[in-house]
């Protein structure tokens, strides 16, 4: 406590302290950054630094003699990420990534290799770009250049170029109203959210200055009046087509939002939520808790397993899964291609020999969730992600082994209706007698 004013000491610094230790963790182990339980101004730095990661390495490189340590290097980026792209005054992002590097036991040469950095970032300005266009947009959207010449080779420079920049944004954040709790624009209301916009009368889109964590403590939260989700995903449900008294599996289910979504649709609806995680699972089974949503039942279930003895392990008492079902959504794990700007470390997670793995995965789930649905019944293959070897290759090959099971309509890509949008791909399939 302070002496004379009897407060609690503040450390100026510790905000930056914790974007600084979660980006050593995602840099060494490749920990997620949004798991790191930062504060707002310490997420969006972070974030910032990995989000332009290899432009910022390609900036250090420049203005060094030789790149400095891992430790030195992170904290360079942390300063020039508040003095180009946060609302920090040049002196102050300088000042403390000075201070910081003293704090965390770096020394005083540390310190001064970071003062002289930064300050001669702000004198001498920023190293021009590459001229060759591949690594040109490599470098300054911070995308891995097999990953943008790949992009080049399916889609072309112009859109390529597109996606790439893309990845910088900072995607849109909505709320996905429990319309048996609540209406839009009541909720919007009650949130200070009167001029948001309202999609498909369930979906807010959250204002850009509303602080998403007060949103999210908030007593409508906690009364299960709405949840987070992008408006994707009532697009993938939709090709659904779900009627009322339906069977329904969900795979993939975890996190939950779309058993969630469909529930709170239609409370007539069986559904089952299932994921190869327990710890998810058990997440999912709080989530329809807060929502008050009593047709979700929940199991772990590996789906690969499905031709063992024993495919589920129950948790809760819950059903252990049905012979066949009249409605099947099939969220598979993917690439996340579709969803860079929110998770940018995916982009460093990723090899070329990656794409080929998730898609004879994708392919091997896609044969074994299609033996549980009925004769009839509807299948949505869908992956927030739109690359043709996790998408379209995938169904393809399906339905040409499987010659029961044939494409209902053509694929749908929210993201090409409407930017803001998550990147999803989705496919419909009827199995036929």
């Amino acid at each position: 406590m302070d002496a004379v004013q009897g407060q609690k000491y503040v450390d100026p610094l510790k905000e930056r302290k914790d974007a600084y230790r979660v980006l050593l963790q995602w840099q060494r182990d490749g920990a997620f950054i949004k798991e790191g339980g930062l504060s707002p101004f310490a997420m969006e730095l972070a974030l910032g630094v990995c989000r332009r990661y290899l432009y910022l390495l390609y900036v250090i490189k420049h203005l060094t003699k030789r790149m400095p340590s891992e430790e030195a290097g992170t904290i360079i980026a942390m300063g020039l990420v508040q003095m180009l792209y946060m609302n920090v005054p040049d002196y102050a992002a300088i000042a403390t990534s000075a201070d910081l590097a003293k704090a965390v036991g770096l020394g005083d040469g540390t310190a001064s290799l970071v003062n002289g950095v930064l300050r001669g970032a702000r004198r001498n300005g920023l190293p021009e770009l590459p001229p060759q266009r591949v690594r040109k947009v490599s470098i300054e959207n911070s995308v891995p250049e097999w990953l943008v010449r790949r992009w080049f080779d399916i889609y072309g420079g112009d859109r390529a170029e597109e996606i790439a920049r893309t990845t910088l944004t900072r995607p849109a954040e909505w709320l996905r109203v429990n319309l048996q709790k609540t209406n839009a624009p009541k909720l919007a209301q009650k949130l200070g959210f009167e001029n948001a916009s309202i999609l498909y009368d369930r979906f807010i889109e959250v204002p850009e200055n509303a602080k998403l964590k007060a949103v999210l403590e908030s007593d409508s939260f906690a009364k299960g009046e709405f949840s987070l989700q992008n408006p994707s995903a009532y697009e993938v449900v939709k090709l659904l087509d779900l009627k009322s008294g339906l069977k329904v599996w969900d795979a993939c289910a975890a996190p939950g939002g779309k058993s969630a979504l469909m529930a709170e649709m239609d409370p007539s609806l069986d559904i089952l939520a299932s994921d190869v995680s327990e710890n998810r699972m058990a997440k999912m089974q709080d989530l329809a808790k807060r929502l008050g949503l009593a047709n979700i039942k929940t199991s772990c279930i590996d789906v690969l397993s499905l031709k063992s003895a024993e495919a589920t392990k129950n948790i809760g008492g819950s059903t252990r899964l049905a012979s066949a079902y009249d409605r099947i959504l099939l969220d598979v794990p993917c690439s996340n291609m579709g969803v860079l700007a929110r998770r940018p470390e995916v982009v460093y997670r990723l090899s070329p020999q990656s794409f080929k793995e998730l898609a004879e995965l994708q392919y091997s789930i896609l044969e074994a969730a299609a033996t549980r649905l009925a004769v009839g019944g509807r299948l949505v293959y869908a992956t927030c992600s739109p690359d043709p070897l996790e998408t379209t290759q995938v169904v393809n090959r399906f339905v040409k082994a499987h010659s029961e099971f044939v494409k209902v309509g053509d694929p749908v890509l929210p993201a090409n209706k409407d930017s803001r949008f998550d990147g999803f791909f989705a496919q419909a399939l009827v199995k036929n007698p």
